[in-house]
């Protein structure tokens, strides 16, 4: 008899276009780490399946049954689902084929794609359970009712699925209110000094959970609507905590020298700020990275921010046009205000990091080089162009489907899910992979007396916008140069962590002076 139940945590860790690719490193969770703290808190053991590749089926359940679990659980995002769909079909195969073997360990999915679509998650074929909210109370209930020798179909926060096909829908638990009474993350659970961050002697950490903002892409405002106490959605560690959490860190893994908090805005409480970063300049002060939001930033937050180490911000800018994006995406920011800001990170010499979405539902190509133009005049350092993807049950998938762009003949591992007449997909493909390029050219336009920079400025908008450019051969060519550079990245990473930070920071040098 084994002296502790223990949970099996899957978590695959890769992309569509990597899936194969065993020369690469990991990443850290939060929410997995989160969970196995408390599990083990509860007096379980907890082992982690770290998927780097899609493993064969062979491969899967071997690996899968060394483990020796009592459960098993499922980390789901959306663009994960085609291999967990595929994995968890392998599992009840298995077990079929051993007879309906019922001593085999029930499986259950959790994570976003579970909170939002758990109906669709249920039916997949080897998923007995979908954990609907957070998962570490839940767990912990489960694993007490198979200690105990009684199952229970009851738990809050939990889908069951009975013999029959039928399902138990029990209501959603309220959400952890207090981060400060959760353990620190399980950090151990991970090879935390070969993950991808570590290799860059960086530690990933999130100090919050939730967002006060219901952006219409993101799943935050669906997220936040499940819970009885959806007032409390957005959380953070008491400033005395995070520090805490931090000394941790430090002290189980002294090679860290960066910090990256993933937080998904890390100014969104200014009294919260205000009291934590003089704490992290006092005790801590590494350099750091954040995500922020321009509209809720002043220069105090941008010389504090410095103060405290900051060396690079990633921050939504997302489309460039004021009227575009207060309607479709709920951003009612102003571009004079998004420029300031951005003068306040030169002045600080902050790296300045922008995302950007193309191919959102009614834009064209005309609207993606407003985008284009709104990153040239704020003069930022990096940005990063994504392509936009409709994920289920946010408020701009459904404005897609409901304008008729969403094609269900479509690849779900299509790069370019939409299809639509004004935008077409091989423009959208050009836009993401010559971004970067056209940014660094409208920013040469920009520097040029108003009188000329007007009459290039036009030349370019109409030459790309024109009919007869070659925006599809374009794209074929940006892209292969970047898978290039991808896989140079990723080696050099591999072999030479410190030849690779040598780079890095060259680069970003190189950009400032080139600014300067």
């Amino acid at each position: 008899m084994k002296n502790k139940l223990t949970l099996l945590l899957i978590y695959p860790d890769f992309l569509e276009e990597d899936k194969y690719n065993r020369n690469k490193l990991g990443n850290y969770s939060e929410g997995l780490a989160s969970i196995s703290a408390v599990v083990k808190q509860a007096g379980y053991d907890v082992k982690l399946y770290h998927q780097l590749y899609m493993p064969s089926r062979k491969e899967f359940i071997s690996a899968v049954k060394g483990f020796d679990a009592d459960i098993i659980g499922f980390s789901a995002r959306t663009t994960a689902m085609p291999f967990i769909t595929e994995m968890a079909q392998w599992l009840d195969e298995d077990r079929r084929a051993t007879g309906g073997n019922t001593l085999a360990p029930p499986v259950v999915i959790g994570g976003y794609h579970a909170v939002l679509v758990p109906d669709e998650c249920i039916k997949l074929k080897g998923i007995d359970m979908v954990i609907v909210g957070e998962g570490e109370y839940p767990f912990v209930e489960l694993l007490d009712s198979m200690r105990d020798n009684a199952p229970r179909t009851d738990i809050e926060s939990i889908y069951f699925k009975q013999e029959n096909g039928e399902v138990i829908k029990n209501p959603v638990a309220p959400l952890i209110e207090d981060l400060d009474s959760l353990p620190f993350p399980d950090f151990e659970l991970f090879d935390y000094a070969n993950l991808d961050r570590s290799k860059n002697f960086t530690a990933m950490v999130m100090l919050s959970r939730g967002c006060l903002f219901s952006c219409t892409y993101c799943g935050n405002s669906q997220f936040r609507n499940i819970y009885p106490n959806k007032n409390k959605f957005t959380r953070f560690r008491s400033p005395k905590k995070a520090i805490e959490l931090l000394e941790l860190l430090l002290e189980k893994y002294p090679f860290i020298k960066y910090f990256e908090f993933r937080d998904a805005i890390f100014n969104m409480y200014r009294e919260w700020f205000f009291e934590f970063m003089p704490m992290y300049i006092e005790k801590i002060r590494l350099p750091f990275n954040c995500n922020l939001r321009f509209d809720i930033l002043d220069e105090e937050m941008v010389r504090l921010l410095k103060d405290g180490g900051c060396y690079m911000i990633d921050i939504g800018l997302e489309n460039g046009n004021e009227e575009f994006r207060k309607k479709y995406l709920h951003r009612a920011m102003k571009n004079e205000h998004m420029i300031l800001v951005a003068e306040w990170f030169r002045k600080y010499k902050i790296t300045t990091l922008t995302y950007n979405i193309v191919g959102l539902p009614y834009e064209t190509l005309e609207l993606s080089l407003e985008t284009v133009k709104l990153n040239a005049r704020l003069s930022v350092d990096k940005v990063i162009p994504n392509i936009f993807y409709p994920y289920p049950m946010t408020i701009l998938e459904k404005t897609a489907r409901d304008a008729g762009f969403i094609d269900p003949a479509v690849d779900p591992n299509d790069p370019v899910q939409l299809r639509m007449p004004q935008y077409p997909k091989y423009d959208i493909l050009y836009m993401a992979f010559n971004f970067n390029k056209l940014v660094k050219k409208y920013r040469a336009i920009f520097a040029l007396p108003a009188e000329k920079a007007d009459k290039k400025e036009a030349k370019l908008d109409k030459k790309i916008t024109s009919k007869y450019y070659p925006r599809k051969f374009l794209y074929r060519t940006a892209k292969l140069n970047e898978d290039i550079f991808i896989k140079l990245k990723r080696f050099i990473k591999k072999i030479s962590p410190k030849l690779f930070i040598f780079l890095k920071n060259r680069t970003m040098k190189d950009i400032k002076e080139v600014k300067n």
